[in-house]
């Protein structure tokens, strides 16, 4: 709360310069900022600028409200050598912007999982993959948006590691192909994965599956338009195809859709056609989130592409089908 501001007074004090182009306008901001909570970033044009202008400018801004600047974690440096922010590392490579998670960032989780390892010597491999999977999907899941395949590599490797001496440690009497063949087996065409077994209550064989960084796919992450207002109904079609990027890449998401598929008997309301993979869907709300309809599953339908386009630009009304006979 204490931040809130400082971003309005570097925006008027450093407006962007607009110059025309045969190709059209561009703008040239000289300043920008990026925050999240006490974490800021501020970009300008010369390290001068920064050093004389924008620093004094912001410990005054701080100084009002009885804060000051943190002089270990506050650098000045160039893209080209990169800076972390929120974990991840910023960097221009050759001219190429890259953010890969920070080397520090891969130590403390690394560090974070041998602790839990070392933690748990007599645990079975069944209860301590149940520790382990929550941790590692979910640093991946933080890390997916950026380039990260070549770290997510690396922690695989350092987490084997560390788990094959945790088995080592639990036989010193056996031989390695014992300990192989107890702690790690084959998954599909997976080689070397660690797996976990323990008897239910019925007698049967449950089996658990340490998750691999490397599995998780690599998801860019799209901005939303800058001018993009929710309350505003001309946004309506852009804001329903962005949630309905959303849904696909979350088991939320998924189970909502399925849900709609179902209940729908895989029908377009508007056309009475198939909704499949090859045809694409949109989810569409049947009242207008800017009119102050919901999210839930009682206000969405799928319908065609095409036919979404029809519905905003006719103004057709649809509705939710109605349960076949002896349905309820």
């Amino acid at each position: 709360m204490a931040l809130d501001g400082l971003e309005t007074i570097l925006r008027k004090k450093y407006r962007p310069r607009t110059h025309n182009h045969k190709a059209g306008q561009s703008q040239i901001k000289r300043v920008n900022l990026g925050r999240y909570a006490d974490d800021v970033i501020i970009t300008g044009i010369s390290k001068e600028l920064l050093e004389n202008e924008i620093t004094p400018l912001v410990a005054a801004f701080l100084r009002e409200r009885g804060l000051e600047l943190s002089e270990e974690k506050t650098a000045i440096t160039h893209i080209e050598n990169g800076f972390d922010f929120l974990g991840q590392n910023v960097r221009k490579y050759e001219g190429k912007f890259l953010t890969k998670p920070s080397n520090k960032n891969v130590k403390a989780f690394l560090t974070a999982i041998r602790q839990v390892i070392k933690a748990n010597k007599q645990a079975t491999a069944y209860a301590l993959i149940t520790l382990l999977n929550p941790k590692i999907r979910g640093w991946t899941n933080y890390h997916r948006h950026v380039v990260s395949h070549e770290t997510f590599v690396h922690v695989d490797s350092m987490i084997f590691k560390a788990l094959w001496r945790w088995a080592r440690r639990r036989h010193p009497n056996k031989n390695r192909w014992w300990i192989k063949e107890k702690y790690f087996g084959t998954h599909g065409n997976q080689r070397w994965r660690f797996i976990g077994e323990r008897k239910d209550s019925q007698g049967k064989k449950d089996k658990n599956l340490l998750c691999l960084a490397n599995a998780t796919p690599i998801k860019r992450h799209t901005k939303i338009k800058g001018d993009c207002n929710p309350y505003d109904p001309a946004w309506e079609v852009y804001l329903e195809e962005r949630l309905g990027v959303k849904m696909e890449h979350n088991l939320r998401g998924k189970r909502m859709l399925a849900y709609l598929w179902n209940e729908q008997n895989s029908l377009c309301p508007v056309c009475s056609q198939p909704i499949t993979k090859v045809t694409g869907w949109h989810s569409h709300h049947i009242v207008y989130k800017t009119l102050g309809g919901s999210d839930s599953a009682d206000n969405r339908l799928l319908v065609h592409p095409n036919c979404h386009t029809q519905i905003h630009a006719k103004g057709l009304s649809v509705s939710k089908p109605r349960p076949a006979r002896g349905d309820r």
